[in-house]
């Protein structure tokens, strides 16, 4: 994170803040996704550093295509119980992957991110947008979601 630039710390620094503001203390589950992969990844590792830069303890976890049933099982049920390594009393975990912020398990997050670039469009759903086009100067992206579908943003699982 040492190669992180002013506008991109300043831009997660407040993303943390709010995050922070409504959930202090306890096991926090936190998910970023996005329309591509990498940058929401790359948001996700930079969110968790910040976290911990605030006293916060981060668990990191990245998961890539993952089901509902899969999730559930592997990340949030371990975390919960404490059984996920890292996962203290008042830790945050740091998800990214895809498809966690689908109708089904968008209810587990304590806050969502959703990254997006060029003509990505927003996620209706989310605690935050962040228009991620120049990742140096990435952007809190603010949209008339009432001009979205609501299912705007679901996933479909990938074609086997």
């Amino acid at each position: 994170m040492s190669g992180l630039s002013d506008n991109r710390r300043v831009l997660v620094e407040s993303v943390a803040e709010e995050f922070l503001h409504n959930s202090r203390r306890g096991r926090r589950l936190v998910a970023v996704e996005g329309a591509s992969d990498a940058p929401a990844a790359r948001f996700a590792d930079d969110l968790a550093a910040i976290l911990g830069e605030r006293g916060q303890h981060a668990v990191r976890v990245s998961l890539g295509d993952v089901d509902e049933a899969t999730l559930r099982r592997d990340t949030i049920e371990p975390f919960r119980s404490g059984t996920l390594p890292g996962a203290d009393e008042d830790a945050v975990l740091v998800v990214d992957g895809r498809r966690l912020l689908n109708d089904a398990v968008r209810g587990v997050w304590h806050f969502t991110v959703w990254t997006l670039a060029g003509d990505d469009l927003p996620h209706s759903g989310v605690n935050v947008d962040v228009d991620v086009t120049d990742e140096d100067s990435p952007k809190r992206y603010f949209y008339d979601l009432c001009k979205l579908p609501p299912s705007f943003g679901e996933r479909r699982p990938a074609a086997s």
